[in-house]
């Protein structure tokens, strides 16, 4: 009854694959006939896309960076209308005939005939800030993009100079700064400095890339002088501070001649420095190495050199290597900075422990190198101390016992003071006799240890022989030890050093 009824629902409907293996082969068939028709072949093997890019990059070096994206900037026509009606009719002519100019040299031609209009006597000077805004408005196109070229030549460098607002640059050039007009452009400058803070580094870029400007850099300090911040140091420091966030190759361009023509500003902190090693590269970083060993780039200097490195112990490890890196280039005697020993703790400070060892094992030994290294506090997980006095012993056994002797000598004869809390807390750590002896146990441990290796039989005399040296002297202190009542333990590296 329900057949009768309702035929339609109780219909045994074909199989749904059925259908699409037809419609599949149909599809198929009508694609076949058309290739054919076409005459479009393909008896390439099918591949993915991943598997394409794998074979054609197969056997090159792939090389991931860091990318910043980009983002597009839509140019908006400059609207100085709100300040045109505040120039002079004259000077708002020739405004206008340069937001009209399309080509740089028109643009270039109208800009000189400002400066002109600037340089007259009847310049009223109360225009000078509205001025500056209608230019920074008219150059802002001038501020974006690279500064410096891909290819730096000769040629290349002095087109990239050639520029509306290097007009201002190039007239204070030929000026004498006894001149009126020299104060008249510079105030101009430092209008249009408030207005656009990026003129600073492009002005220290004209003066270096700049045939016009060659040995005007202290046309720069003039200009530091005339803005509202009126201290060289800071406007310097801003100014290559902006440098640094918009151009990081015009940063490294303009290194060597910022710190040989400022080296009191650049050289007695490191401010500038961090700024550099935060964000170059490594091929950045050996290229600054190049100019230091060429003599085109001095960093550091002896008196300042100590400070800068214990600045740069809270820089991350990438900013502390190329400070180290930069360092090691100068012929800056390692005994300069050597006191730096006694800041750097071997859990929190492994970049600059890393570049001293492996500068302390190409020195021969002296004494205040022994002094310091012999400072470092014992510890169990601390070996910078023992491996390098283990490396002196196997190089310069001779020196380096004649350098702990003087020490244990020096220690043994200073009578022991007790240090008011002020005076402890102010003073870094000093070397003690304790300490001395605690540091030569765990070099005796260390060589011990290994004694059976034929490679370290070298080793262990060495030391046996400084110790024959020295027993003189640990004798002689030995009671002195004891009736100082000092801290000992029976069982003490320095007891059992003593019983040796």
């Amino acid at each position: 009854m329900l057949r009768e009824r309702f035929p339609e629902f109780c219909s045994s409907p074909s199989p749904p694959t059925e259908v699409k293996m037809e419609e599949s082969v149909a599809l198929e068939m009508d694609n076949h006939v058309l290739d054919k028709e076409e005459g479009c072949y393909d008896n390439t093997e099918a591949a993915f896309s991943d598997d394409e890019e794998e074979v054609n990059n197969k056997g090159k070096k792939r090389e991931f960076r860091f990318h910043p994206i980009k983002e597009a900037v839509l140019e908006e026509p400059a609207d100085i209308t709100p300040y045109l009606d505040q120039l002079d009719d004259t000077m708002k002519e020739k405004v206008l005939q340069l937001q009209k100019a399309s080509d740089t040299e028109t643009q270039c031609e109208v800009m000189q005939e400002i400066v002109d209009l600037i340089l007259e006597e009847d310049f009223d000077s109360e225009q000078m800030s509205t001025l500056a805004s209608c230019l920074a408005e008219l150059f802002k196109s001038h501020f974006r993009g690279d500064v410096l070229p891909d290819e730096i030549t000769e040629e290349s460098l002095e087109e990239s100079v050639c520029k509306p607002v290097c007009l201002v640059f190039r007239n204070l050039c030929t000026m004498q700064e006894d001149n009126s007009g020299f104060s008249v452009l510079l105030d101009m400058l430092a209008e249009l400095y408030q207005k656009q803070p990026k003129i600073g580094y492009h002005l220290l870029y004209y003066l270096k890339a700049s045939k016009a400007a060659m040995g005007k850099m202290s046309l720069y300090e003039s200009f530091a002088q005339a803005t509202a911040l009126g201290d060289l140091h800071t406007c310097l420091m801003m100014d290559m501070k902006a440098c640094q966030e918009d151009d990081v190759r015009l940063l490294c361009y303009l290194t060597p001649s910022i710190y040989s023509e400022f080296p009191d500003e650049t050289l007695r902190s490191g401010e500038l420095l961090n700024m550099i090693v935060a964000v170059i590269d490594s091929t950045q970083l050996q290229e600054l190495m190049c100019h230091v060993m060429m003599g085109n780039l001095v960093m550091f200097r002896k008196d300042s050199v100590l400070n800068i490195l214990i600045q740069s112990l809270d820089w991350e490890t990438f900013e502390q290597y190329s400070t180290w890196q930069l360092f090691l280039a100068h012929s800056i005697p390692l005994e300069t900075i050597i006191p730096i020993l006694q800041h750097l703790k071997y859990k929190e400070h492994p970049e600059a422990l890393s570049c001293l060892l492996l500068q302390l094992r190409r020195e021969k030994p002296s004494e205040e190198m022994v002094k310091m290294v012999l400072s470092r506090p014992c510890h169990p997980e601390d070996q910078f101390t023992t491996s390098i006095l283990r490396h002196w012993a196997s190089k310069h056994d001779d020196t380096l016992g004649e350098h702990i002797k003087a020490q244990l000598i020096k220690n043994n004869n200073q009578p022991r003071k007790r240090q008011s809390l002020r005076s402890s807390s102010s003073k870094l750590a000093q070397l003690t006799l304790e300490q001395i002896l605690e540091h030569m146990d765990n070099l005796r441990l260390s060589l011990s240890n290994t004694k059976n290796n034929c490679e370290y039989t070298q080793y262990y005399c060495n030391v046996y022989i400084f110790k024959l040296k020295s027993q003189i002297i640990l004798n002689q202190i030995k009671h002195r030890i004891i009736c100082r009542n000092l801290p000992e333990k029976k069982n003490g590296p320095a007891h059992s050093l003593l019983l040796r």
